[in-house]
Protein backbone atom coordinates (compact mmCIF):
# COMPACT_ATOMS: atom_id res chain seq x y z
CA UNK A 1 0.00 0.00 0.00
CA UNK A 2 2.03 2.89 -1.30
CA UNK A 3 -0.82 5.37 -1.84
CA UNK A 4 -3.53 5.92 0.80
CA UNK A 5 -6.54 8.23 0.59
CA UNK A 6 -7.82 9.61 3.90
CA UNK A 7 -11.61 9.82 3.75
CA UNK A 8 -11.98 12.29 6.58
CA UNK A 9 -11.23 15.80 7.77
CA UNK A 10 -9.97 17.85 10.71
CA UNK A 11 -7.88 16.50 13.55
CA UNK A 12 -8.08 12.80 12.67
CA UNK A 13 -7.16 13.41 9.01
CA UNK A 14 -4.09 15.41 10.08
CA UNK A 15 -3.13 12.70 12.57
CA UNK A 16 -3.43 9.89 9.97
CA UNK A 17 -1.50 11.84 7.32
CA UNK A 18 1.41 12.43 9.70
CA UNK A 19 1.70 8.75 10.62
CA UNK A 20 1.50 7.60 7.01
CA UNK A 21 4.15 10.12 5.99
CA UNK A 22 6.37 8.77 8.76
CA UNK A 23 5.94 5.32 7.18
CA UNK A 24 6.91 6.68 3.75
CA UNK A 25 3.38 6.33 2.36
CA UNK A 26 2.07 8.73 -0.30
CA UNK A 27 -0.97 10.49 1.20
CA UNK A 28 -4.09 11.75 -0.57
CA UNK A 29 -6.65 13.97 1.12
CA UNK A 30 -10.14 15.08 0.21
CA UNK A 31 -11.82 18.24 1.40
CA UNK A 32 -14.96 20.31 1.04
CA UNK A 33 -15.01 23.90 -0.14
CA UNK A 34 -15.57 24.96 3.48
CA UNK A 35 -12.38 23.12 4.51
CA UNK A 36 -10.15 24.34 1.68
CA UNK A 37 -7.94 26.40 4.01
CA UNK A 38 -7.71 23.78 6.77
CA UNK A 39 -4.44 21.86 7.29
CA UNK A 40 -5.63 18.44 6.10
CA UNK A 41 -6.40 20.02 2.73
CA UNK A 42 -2.79 20.97 2.09
CA UNK A 43 -0.43 18.80 4.17
CA UNK A 44 -1.09 15.63 2.16
CA UNK A 45 1.03 14.90 -0.90
CA UNK A 46 -2.06 15.25 -3.09
CA UNK A 47 -5.47 16.78 -2.39
CA UNK A 48 -8.88 16.86 -4.06
CA UNK A 49 -11.59 19.45 -3.56
CA UNK A 50 -14.93 17.61 -3.55
CA UNK A 51 -16.75 20.92 -2.91
CA UNK A 52 -19.94 19.70 -1.19
CA UNK A 53 -20.01 20.03 2.62
CA UNK A 54 -21.43 16.47 2.70
CA UNK A 55 -18.65 15.05 0.52
CA UNK A 56 -17.22 13.04 3.45
CA UNK A 57 -20.41 10.96 3.34
CA UNK A 58 -20.48 10.43 -0.43
CA UNK A 59 -19.36 6.84 -1.04
CA UNK A 60 -19.44 7.03 -4.83
CA UNK A 61 -17.51 10.30 -5.01
CA UNK A 62 -14.85 9.13 -2.53
CA UNK A 63 -14.30 5.81 -4.30
CA UNK A 64 -14.21 7.57 -7.68
CA UNK A 65 -11.60 10.01 -6.32
CA UNK A 66 -9.53 7.16 -4.89
CA UNK A 67 -9.48 5.44 -8.28
CA UNK A 68 -8.60 8.70 -10.02
CA UNK A 69 -5.72 9.23 -7.57
CA UNK A 70 -4.63 5.57 -7.99
CA UNK A 71 -4.95 4.95 -4.26
CA UNK A 72 -4.18 1.44 -3.06
CA UNK A 73 -6.14 1.93 0.14
CA UNK A 74 -8.54 4.17 2.04
CA UNK A 75 -8.36 5.04 5.71
CA UNK A 76 -11.81 6.15 6.97
CA UNK A 77 -10.70 7.75 10.27
CA UNK A 78 -13.61 7.96 12.71
CA UNK A 79 -17.13 9.29 12.25
CA UNK A 80 -18.57 9.87 8.76
CA UNK A 81 -18.32 6.56 6.82
CA UNK A 82 -15.92 4.74 9.16
CA UNK A 83 -18.61 2.28 10.35
CA UNK A 84 -20.55 2.06 7.12
CA UNK A 85 -20.33 -1.50 5.78
CA UNK A 86 -21.48 -0.32 2.33
CA UNK A 87 -18.42 1.92 2.16
CA UNK A 88 -16.10 -0.91 3.17
CA UNK A 89 -17.81 -3.15 0.60
CA UNK A 90 -17.51 -0.49 -2.14
CA UNK A 91 -13.77 -0.34 -1.46
CA UNK A 92 -13.51 -4.11 -1.67
CA UNK A 93 -15.55 -4.26 -4.90
CA UNK A 94 -13.19 -1.72 -6.47
CA UNK A 95 -9.98 -3.49 -5.34
CA UNK A 96 -9.18 -0.77 -2.81
CA UNK A 97 -8.00 -1.90 0.60
CA UNK A 98 -10.18 -0.62 3.44
CA UNK A 99 -7.96 0.08 6.46
CA UNK A 100 -10.39 -1.30 8.98
CA UNK A 101 -12.45 -4.44 9.62
CA UNK A 102 -14.30 -6.47 7.00
CA UNK A 103 -17.66 -5.27 5.63
CA UNK A 104 -19.22 -8.37 7.20
CA UNK A 105 -17.93 -7.56 10.69
CA UNK A 106 -19.04 -3.94 10.38
CA UNK A 107 -22.53 -4.98 9.28
CA UNK A 108 -22.98 -7.58 12.02
CA UNK A 109 -21.64 -5.48 14.89
CA UNK A 110 -23.24 -2.30 13.58
CA UNK A 111 -26.60 -3.83 14.45
CA UNK A 112 -26.67 -3.45 18.23
CA UNK A 113 -29.48 -5.96 18.66
CA UNK A 114 -27.51 -8.60 16.74
CA UNK A 115 -24.33 -7.65 18.64
CA UNK A 116 -26.16 -8.26 21.93
CA UNK A 117 -27.11 -11.76 20.70
CA UNK A 118 -23.49 -12.48 19.79
CA UNK A 119 -22.37 -11.41 23.26
CA UNK A 120 -24.93 -13.77 24.78
CA UNK A 121 -23.70 -16.63 22.59
CA UNK A 122 -20.18 -16.28 23.99
CA UNK A 123 -21.55 -15.86 27.53
CA UNK A 124 -20.73 -12.19 27.98
CA UNK A 125 -23.34 -10.50 30.22
CA UNK A 126 -25.65 -7.94 28.62
CA UNK A 127 -28.18 -5.53 30.16
CA UNK A 128 -31.71 -6.98 30.12
CA UNK A 129 -33.62 -5.61 27.14
CA UNK A 130 -35.74 -6.22 24.06
CA UNK A 131 -35.84 -5.41 20.35
CA UNK A 132 -38.97 -3.36 19.58
CA UNK A 133 -40.57 -5.28 16.72
CA UNK A 134 -44.13 -4.36 17.65
CA UNK A 135 -46.09 -1.13 17.34
CA UNK A 136 -48.54 -2.26 19.99
CA UNK A 137 -48.21 0.22 22.89
CA UNK A 138 -49.71 -2.27 25.38
CA UNK A 139 -47.05 -4.88 24.61
CA UNK A 140 -44.26 -2.29 24.89
CA UNK A 141 -45.62 -0.95 28.18
CA UNK A 142 -45.95 -4.47 29.57
CA UNK A 143 -42.34 -5.36 28.78
CA UNK A 144 -41.00 -2.04 30.09
CA UNK A 145 -42.90 -2.60 33.33
CA UNK A 146 -41.37 -6.08 33.66
CA UNK A 147 -37.92 -4.66 32.97
CA UNK A 148 -38.40 -1.94 35.59
CA UNK A 149 -37.93 1.78 35.21
CA UNK A 150 -35.78 3.67 34.40
CA UNK A 151 -35.18 2.22 30.95
CA UNK A 152 -33.09 3.36 27.99
CA UNK A 153 -34.24 3.49 24.38
CA UNK A 154 -31.37 3.14 21.90
CA UNK A 155 -30.98 3.25 18.13
CA UNK A 156 -30.19 -0.25 16.86
CA UNK A 157 -28.00 0.99 13.99
CA UNK A 158 -26.51 4.07 15.60
CA UNK A 159 -23.88 5.53 17.89
CA UNK A 160 -22.36 8.79 19.03
CA UNK A 161 -25.15 9.44 21.53
CA UNK A 162 -27.84 9.83 18.85
CA UNK A 163 -31.20 8.06 19.02
CA UNK A 164 -31.01 7.63 22.79
CA UNK A 165 -33.66 8.43 25.39
CA UNK A 166 -33.84 7.63 29.12
CA UNK A 167 -37.39 7.09 30.41
CA UNK A 168 -38.29 7.30 34.10
CA UNK A 169 -42.07 7.40 33.81
CA UNK A 170 -44.41 5.09 31.83
CA UNK A 171 -46.39 8.09 30.54
CA UNK A 172 -43.30 9.24 28.61
CA UNK A 173 -42.50 5.86 27.07
CA UNK A 174 -44.28 5.95 23.71
CA UNK A 175 -43.39 9.60 22.98
CA UNK A 176 -39.75 8.87 23.83
CA UNK A 177 -39.71 5.86 21.50
CA UNK A 178 -41.10 7.96 18.66
CA UNK A 179 -38.55 10.72 19.30
CA UNK A 180 -35.69 8.20 19.36
CA UNK A 181 -36.96 6.68 16.11
CA UNK A 182 -37.07 10.07 14.38
CA UNK A 183 -33.55 10.92 15.53
CA UNK A 184 -32.24 7.48 14.52
CA UNK A 185 -33.82 7.77 11.06
CA UNK A 186 -32.33 11.21 10.50
CA UNK A 187 -28.86 10.17 11.68
CA UNK A 188 -28.58 6.57 10.45
CA UNK A 189 -31.33 6.17 7.80
CA UNK A 190 -32.82 3.42 9.99
CA UNK A 191 -35.40 3.96 12.74
CA UNK A 192 -34.93 0.61 14.50
CA UNK A 193 -34.67 1.00 18.27
CA UNK A 194 -34.54 -1.30 21.27
CA UNK A 195 -35.08 -1.06 25.02
CA UNK A 196 -32.65 -2.04 27.74
CA UNK A 197 -32.45 -1.61 31.49
CA UNK A 198 -30.94 1.73 32.46
CA UNK A 199 -28.37 1.64 35.23
CA UNK A 200 -28.17 4.78 37.34
CA UNK A 201 -24.68 6.33 37.49
CA UNK A 202 -22.64 3.47 36.00
CA UNK A 203 -19.11 3.76 34.69
CA UNK A 204 -18.51 3.59 30.93
CA UNK A 205 -15.58 1.27 30.25
CA UNK A 206 -14.18 0.25 26.88
CA UNK A 207 -11.57 -2.15 25.58
CA UNK A 208 -9.26 -1.36 22.67
CA UNK A 209 -8.90 -4.52 20.59
CA UNK A 210 -6.86 -5.39 17.52
CA UNK A 211 -7.24 -8.45 15.35
CA UNK A 212 -5.25 -9.70 12.36
CA UNK A 213 -6.06 -11.81 9.32
CA UNK A 214 -4.79 -14.98 11.02
CA UNK A 215 -7.39 -15.24 13.79
CA UNK A 216 -5.34 -13.52 16.48
CA UNK A 217 -7.03 -10.89 18.67
CA UNK A 218 -5.32 -8.90 21.42
CA UNK A 219 -6.45 -6.17 23.80
CA UNK A 220 -4.64 -2.94 24.62
CA UNK A 221 -6.18 -2.55 28.08
CA UNK A 222 -9.20 -0.59 29.24
CA UNK A 223 -10.26 3.05 28.97
CA UNK A 224 -12.44 5.00 31.37
CA UNK A 225 -14.93 7.12 29.41
CA UNK A 226 -17.48 8.02 32.08
CA UNK A 227 -17.24 11.82 31.98
CA UNK A 228 -19.94 12.56 29.43
CA UNK A 229 -22.57 15.10 28.55
CA UNK A 230 -25.66 13.82 26.74
CA UNK A 231 -23.80 10.57 25.98
CA UNK A 232 -20.91 12.47 24.38
CA UNK A 233 -17.53 11.78 26.00
CA UNK A 234 -15.50 14.74 27.24
CA UNK A 235 -12.68 13.19 29.29
CA UNK A 236 -11.10 9.75 28.87
CA UNK A 237 -8.44 7.85 30.78
CA UNK A 238 -6.34 4.71 30.45
CA UNK A 239 -6.12 2.30 32.10
CA UNK A 240 -9.31 1.77 34.11
CA UNK A 241 -10.33 -0.42 37.06
CA UNK A 242 -8.06 -2.93 38.85
CA UNK A 243 -5.98 -5.63 37.18
CA UNK A 244 -8.40 -8.46 37.93
CA UNK A 245 -11.35 -6.61 36.40
CA UNK A 246 -9.20 -5.43 33.49
CA UNK A 247 -8.48 -9.04 32.60
CA UNK A 248 -12.11 -10.18 32.92
CA UNK A 249 -13.51 -7.40 30.73
CA UNK A 250 -10.68 -7.63 28.19
CA UNK A 251 -11.20 -11.37 27.76
CA UNK A 252 -14.94 -10.80 27.26
CA UNK A 253 -14.12 -8.30 24.50
CA UNK A 254 -11.78 -10.77 22.80
CA UNK A 255 -14.47 -13.49 22.85
CA UNK A 256 -16.89 -11.23 20.99
CA UNK A 257 -14.25 -10.21 18.43
CA UNK A 258 -13.22 -13.80 17.72
CA UNK A 259 -16.84 -14.86 17.28
CA UNK A 260 -17.12 -12.61 14.19
CA UNK A 261 -13.55 -13.15 12.89
CA UNK A 262 -12.72 -9.53 13.62
CA UNK A 263 -9.56 -7.89 12.32
CA UNK A 264 -7.99 -4.41 12.53
CA UNK A 265 -8.92 -1.85 15.22
CA UNK A 266 -12.11 -1.95 17.24
CA UNK A 267 -13.51 -0.94 20.60
CA UNK A 268 -15.80 -3.06 22.74
CA UNK A 269 -17.84 -0.96 25.16
CA UNK A 270 -19.24 -1.96 28.54
CA UNK A 271 -21.00 -0.44 31.50
CA UNK A 272 -19.67 -1.24 34.97
CA UNK A 273 -21.73 -1.03 38.15
CA UNK A 274 -21.21 -2.48 41.64
CA UNK A 275 -18.48 -4.87 40.57
CA UNK A 276 -20.39 -6.21 37.54
CA UNK A 277 -19.97 -5.41 33.85
CA UNK A 278 -22.38 -5.59 30.91
CA UNK A 279 -21.72 -5.48 27.17
CA UNK A 280 -22.99 -2.38 25.35
CA UNK A 281 -21.73 -2.33 21.76
CA UNK A 282 -18.75 -2.55 19.43
CA UNK A 283 -17.35 0.43 17.56
CA UNK A 284 -15.75 -0.97 14.41
CA UNK A 285 -13.19 1.80 13.97
CA UNK A 286 -10.51 3.86 15.63
CA UNK A 287 -11.90 5.88 18.55
CA UNK A 288 -11.50 9.59 19.24
CA UNK A 289 -9.85 8.68 22.55
CA UNK A 290 -7.26 6.27 21.10
CA UNK A 291 -4.31 8.55 22.11
CA UNK A 292 -4.59 7.56 25.79
CA UNK A 293 -4.05 3.94 24.75
CA UNK A 294 -1.07 4.99 22.65
CA UNK A 295 0.39 6.83 25.64
CA UNK A 296 0.32 3.76 27.94
CA UNK A 297 1.43 1.26 25.29
CA UNK A 298 3.93 3.25 23.24
CA UNK A 299 2.16 2.05 20.08
CA UNK A 300 0.98 4.14 17.14
CA UNK A 301 -2.49 2.69 16.50
CA UNK A 302 -2.77 4.19 13.02
CA UNK A 303 0.53 2.54 12.12
CA UNK A 304 -0.76 -0.73 13.57
CA UNK A 305 -3.94 -0.42 11.49
CA UNK A 306 -1.85 0.09 8.36
CA UNK A 307 0.45 -2.86 9.12
CA UNK A 308 -2.46 -5.22 9.78
CA UNK A 309 -4.11 -4.15 6.52
CA UNK A 310 -0.77 -4.99 4.87
CA UNK A 311 -0.98 -8.53 6.28
CA UNK A 312 1.14 -8.24 9.42
CA UNK A 313 0.22 -10.02 12.65
CA UNK A 314 -0.79 -8.27 15.86
CA UNK A 315 2.06 -7.81 18.40
CA UNK A 316 2.74 -10.85 20.54
CA UNK A 317 3.40 -8.80 23.66
CA UNK A 318 2.34 -5.30 24.70
CA UNK A 319 3.61 -3.55 27.81
CA UNK A 320 1.45 -1.11 29.75
CA UNK A 321 3.06 1.80 31.57
CA UNK A 322 1.69 4.76 33.50
CA UNK A 323 -1.64 6.57 33.26
CA UNK A 324 -2.97 8.89 30.55
CA UNK A 325 -5.84 11.38 30.34
CA UNK A 326 -7.43 13.07 27.32
CA UNK A 327 -9.62 16.19 27.35
CA UNK A 328 -11.71 17.06 24.30
CA UNK A 329 -11.69 20.78 23.58
CA UNK A 330 -14.83 21.81 21.72
CA UNK A 331 -15.91 25.08 20.15
CA UNK A 332 -18.96 25.35 22.37
CA UNK A 333 -20.30 27.75 24.99
CA UNK A 334 -20.95 25.84 28.25
CA UNK A 335 -22.83 28.82 29.68
CA UNK A 336 -25.24 28.88 26.74
CA UNK A 337 -26.39 25.26 26.77
CA UNK A 338 -23.22 24.20 24.93
CA UNK A 339 -24.26 25.97 21.76
CA UNK A 340 -21.67 25.45 18.99
CA UNK A 341 -19.44 28.45 18.38
CA UNK A 342 -18.20 29.52 14.95
CA UNK A 343 -15.67 32.05 13.76
CA UNK A 344 -12.01 32.53 12.95
CA UNK A 345 -9.25 31.52 15.35
CA UNK A 346 -6.74 34.35 15.61
CA UNK A 347 -4.33 33.21 18.30
CA UNK A 348 -3.29 29.75 19.52
CA UNK A 349 -0.80 28.70 22.14
CA UNK A 350 -0.35 25.05 23.08
CA UNK A 351 1.03 23.84 26.44
CA UNK A 352 4.60 22.53 26.47
CA UNK A 353 3.89 19.43 28.57
CA UNK A 354 1.09 17.74 26.58
CA UNK A 355 0.41 15.94 23.35
CA UNK A 356 -1.96 18.01 21.20
CA UNK A 357 -4.01 16.42 18.42
CA UNK A 358 -5.64 19.21 16.44
CA UNK A 359 -6.22 20.84 13.07
CA UNK A 360 -6.47 24.43 14.26
CA UNK A 361 -3.96 27.20 13.74
CA UNK A 362 -4.21 31.00 13.50
CA UNK A 363 -6.60 31.70 10.64
CA UNK A 364 -8.58 28.45 10.92
CA UNK A 365 -12.28 29.06 10.35
CA UNK A 366 -14.60 27.06 12.61
CA UNK A 367 -17.68 26.40 10.49
CA UNK A 368 -21.18 25.32 11.57
CA UNK A 369 -21.16 22.33 9.24
CA UNK A 370 -19.09 19.84 11.22
CA UNK A 371 -18.45 18.47 14.70
CA UNK A 372 -17.39 21.02 17.31
CA UNK A 373 -14.25 19.08 18.39
CA UNK A 374 -11.24 21.28 17.62
CA UNK A 375 -8.46 19.96 19.82
CA UNK A 376 -7.50 17.05 22.08
CA UNK A 377 -5.13 17.55 25.01
CA UNK A 378 -3.41 14.38 26.20
CA UNK A 379 -1.15 14.02 29.23
CA UNK A 380 0.64 11.12 30.90
CA UNK A 381 2.06 10.40 34.33
CA UNK A 382 3.50 7.48 36.25
CA UNK A 383 0.28 7.55 38.31
CA UNK A 384 -3.25 8.85 37.84
CA UNK A 385 -2.50 11.70 40.24
CA UNK A 386 0.53 12.72 38.18
CA UNK A 387 -1.44 12.56 34.93
CA UNK A 388 -4.13 14.79 36.49
CA UNK A 389 -1.60 17.36 37.68
CA UNK A 390 -0.04 17.41 34.23
CA UNK A 391 -3.48 17.94 32.69
CA UNK A 392 -4.26 20.84 35.04
CA UNK A 393 -1.01 22.51 34.03
CA UNK A 394 -1.68 21.82 30.34
CA UNK A 395 -5.21 23.26 30.39
CA UNK A 396 -4.03 26.34 32.26
CA UNK A 397 -1.54 26.97 29.48
CA UNK A 398 -3.79 26.26 26.51
CA UNK A 399 -4.91 29.45 24.76
CA UNK A 400 -7.36 29.51 21.85
CA UNK A 401 -8.69 32.96 21.01
CA UNK A 402 -11.09 34.58 20.50
CA UNK A 403 -13.72 31.83 20.25
CA UNK A 404 -15.41 30.30 23.27
CA UNK A 405 -14.48 26.73 24.22
CA UNK A 406 -15.27 24.27 26.99
CA UNK A 407 -11.70 24.44 28.33
CA UNK A 408 -12.47 26.03 31.67
CA UNK A 409 -15.30 23.60 32.37
CA UNK A 410 -12.89 20.71 31.74
CA UNK A 411 -10.33 22.36 34.01
CA UNK A 412 -12.93 22.70 36.76
CA UNK A 413 -13.84 19.01 36.41
CA UNK A 414 -10.23 17.80 36.40
CA UNK A 415 -9.47 19.98 39.44
CA UNK A 416 -12.50 18.82 41.43
CA UNK A 417 -12.15 16.70 44.55
CA UNK A 418 -14.70 14.20 43.21
CA UNK A 419 -12.80 13.60 39.97
CA UNK A 420 -9.45 13.35 41.69
CA UNK A 421 -10.87 10.79 44.13
CA UNK A 422 -12.14 8.71 41.20
CA UNK A 423 -15.86 9.18 41.92
CA UNK A 424 -16.61 9.15 38.20
CA UNK A 425 -19.78 7.92 36.49
CA UNK A 426 -21.80 8.78 33.40
CA UNK A 427 -23.92 11.39 35.23
CA UNK A 428 -20.92 13.07 36.86
CA UNK A 429 -21.46 16.40 35.09
CA UNK A 430 -25.18 16.45 35.87
CA UNK A 431 -24.46 15.72 39.52
CA UNK A 432 -21.58 18.09 40.17
CA UNK A 433 -21.47 20.62 37.31
CA UNK A 434 -25.07 21.05 36.15
CA UNK A 435 -25.12 24.75 37.09
CA UNK A 436 -21.47 25.51 36.36
CA UNK A 437 -20.84 29.12 35.42
CA UNK A 438 -17.62 30.64 34.16
CA UNK A 439 -16.40 33.11 36.77
CA UNK A 440 -13.19 34.99 37.31
CA UNK A 441 -12.24 32.15 39.67
CA UNK A 442 -12.44 29.75 36.71
CA UNK A 443 -10.58 32.09 34.37
CA UNK A 444 -6.90 31.67 35.14
CA UNK A 445 -4.23 34.25 34.47
CA UNK A 446 -3.39 33.18 30.94
CA UNK A 447 -7.07 33.62 30.00
CA UNK A 448 -7.49 37.12 31.36
CA UNK A 449 -7.17 38.45 27.82
CA UNK A 450 -10.08 36.33 26.65
CA UNK A 451 -12.18 37.34 29.65
CA UNK A 452 -11.48 41.05 29.11
CA UNK A 453 -12.31 40.77 25.43
CA UNK A 454 -15.68 39.15 26.07
CA UNK A 455 -16.63 41.28 29.07
CA UNK A 456 -15.25 44.65 27.94
CA UNK A 457 -15.14 44.63 24.16
CA UNK A 458 -15.11 48.43 24.01
CA UNK A 459 -11.92 48.88 26.07
CA UNK A 460 -9.73 51.71 24.82
CA UNK A 461 -6.29 50.23 25.46
CA UNK A 462 -5.20 47.96 22.65
CA UNK A 463 -2.46 46.11 24.45
CA UNK A 464 -1.97 44.44 27.82
CA UNK A 465 0.92 42.55 29.35
CA UNK A 466 0.40 39.08 30.68
CA UNK A 467 2.67 36.62 32.49
CA UNK A 468 2.12 33.07 31.29
CA UNK A 469 3.28 30.18 33.49
CA UNK A 470 4.10 28.11 30.41
CA UNK A 471 7.14 30.22 29.65
CA UNK A 472 7.42 32.09 32.96
CA UNK A 473 7.99 35.26 31.01
CA UNK A 474 6.00 38.30 30.04
CA UNK A 475 4.23 38.22 26.69
CA UNK A 476 2.46 41.09 24.97
CA UNK A 477 -0.88 40.46 23.26
CA UNK A 478 -2.47 42.87 20.81
CA UNK A 479 -6.20 43.13 21.50
CA UNK A 480 -6.90 45.36 18.53
CA UNK A 481 -6.70 42.46 16.06
CA UNK A 482 -9.70 40.85 17.77
CA UNK A 483 -11.98 43.84 17.44
CA UNK A 484 -12.87 43.09 13.81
Amino acid sequence: MKRVLIANRGEIAVRIIRTLKKLGVYTISIYSEVDKNNPHAHIAHESYNLHDTLCYLDIDKIVETAKKAKADAIHPGYGFLSENYLFAKACKDNNIIFIGPSPESIEILGDKVLARKIAQEVQVPIPPGMDITTNNPEEIHKYAQELGYPIMIKAAKGGGGKGIRVVYNPKDLIDSIQAAKREALAAFKDDSVYIEKYFENPRHIEVQIFGDHYGNVIHLNLRECSIQRKHQKLIEEAPALDEQMQNQIAQAAIKIAKKVNYYNAGTVEFIYKDGKFYFLEVNTRLQVEHPVTEMITGLDLVELQYLIAMGHKVPEKVNFNGHSIECRITAEDPENNFMPVTGKIKYVEFPPNARIDTFIEPGTEISPYYDSLICKVITKGNTRHEAIQNMIYALKNLIILPIKTNKNLLLSIISSKEFQEGQVHTNFIQQYFQNWKETYQNVLDENIISALYYKFGNMTKNQVWLKTPARNQTQKYDLSIWKA
